[in-house]
């Protein structure tokens, strides 16, 4: 028996927030003062560090619950399978549903309750939860699915990854540039063929670098005191990163008993391109070798970091054939790997 994703779904928004976008905008440093560069010098340097040129908004009347029925429809129908039959359904956010021009969030009752009331399951024994695990979410719930098919208590599974980051950012902070909204889906189940899911690793850095990401007041003093927004200490995630995430996807590896030689595919968080490309380098200096040609696909220029939809929605992607110069072929060796608030990591090696 093979534990296999037998179907994805994405949904990714229309509305198109292009870096020019942000010229009129406020930028302000974290105490409050005026950063003395105009705002086509600060974009252009976001640009170079983040490899983002634009990024998906969703439309104001769609909330993430929203987002991931529609990605969590089309990968039912790409698994061809009965709905019914679906023993669990995962859904990885961070913030629950945030409706446009508001500040609440709203999980109650949980996105995965909501998503099975729209996909219209009258299975009770289809259990339905959230998962908070920073952006690997999607991963991780990944990693759970196979956990409970293996022990025997599903078959069937549905994770889904949907954010919408555009109503939790401070707009008077040049972070916010780097988020955007989506949503991505996959269907797990146990399958005759071989393959499937390999190895996973998993872990939590919480000691020193629990509050990496944080909500924290705007960058504009001038705003109420008690609306919250996403903030994070982005040089400290970058270390973090640098070290930590190219250790997992090793010790995934190692486990998996494949040689690096023959991974074809590194399907990795969608944060920061800079970012992505040292983590991608430091993993193959552990093996001794030379990172190859497109290895890394990439969706941040066009789509932005849209947190735990990115992987799904990359896989999903590759898979349609949607990414130029990327395919994965039967019986292709790739890692999926993330890290994001917690401060959380993971990985999966996986056999197309």
């Amino acid at each position: 028996m093979a534990i296999r994703i037998t179907g994805t779904g994405s949904y990714i928004p229309k509305n198109i927030e292009k870096n020019e976008d942000f010229h009129q905008h406020k930028f302000l440093n974290a105490d409050g003062s005026s950063i003395n560069h105009p705002n086509e010098v600060i974009v252009e340097k976001f640009k170079a560090i983040t490899g983002i040129v634009e990024r998906r908004y969703a439309d104001d009347n769609l909330t993430a619950s929203d987002l991931g029925f529609l990605a969590a429809q089309k990968a039912i129908d790409d698994a061809n399978i009965d709905q019914e039959e679906i023993d669990y359904i995962i859904c990885a956010h961070n913030f629950g549903d945030v409706k446009a021009n508001a500040i609440q969030s709203d999980i109650l009752p949980c996105l995965a309750s909501r998503i099975k009331h729209r996909l219209k399951i009258k299975n009770p024994k289809c259990v339905a939860y959230d998962i908070l695990f920073g952006c690997p979410g999607w991963i991780e719930g990944v990693i759970q699915a196979h956990a409970f098919i293996k022990a025997g208590m599903a078959k069937k599974c549905l994770v889904i990854g949907t954010e919408t980051l555009s109503r939790v950012v401070d707009k008077h902070d040049r972070d916010s540039m780097i988020y955007s909204d989506g949503a991505g889906a996959g269907i797990v189940e146990a399958t005759d063929e071989e393959g499937g899911i390999l190895a996973h690793e998993s872990a939590s850095f919480t000691y020193d670098e629990a509050y990496y990401l944080y909500f924290g007041n705007s960058n504009n003093k001038d705003l109420c005191k008690d609306t919250r927004y996403i903030k994070m200490h982005g040089r400290k995630i970058y270390e973090f990163a640098l070290t930590n995430v190219a250790q997992a996807m090793k010790y995934c590896l190692d486990k998996s008993g494949v040689d690096i030689a023959d991974v074809k595919k590194v399907l990795i968080h969608q944060a920061n391109e800079k970012m992505d490309e040292a983590i991608i380098k430091r993993f193959y200096r552990l093996y001794k070798a030379k990172a190859p040609e497109g290895i890394m696909p990439m969706s941040i220029h066009k789509l932005g970091n849209s947190s735990v939809a990115t992987v799904p929605t990359l896989f999903d992607l590759i898979r349609n054939n949607k990414l130029e110069e990327h395919q994965i072929n039967k019986g292709d060796v790739i890692i999926f790997a993330s890290v994001g608030a917690g401060m959380h990591i993971n990985a999966v090696v996986y056999k197309y």
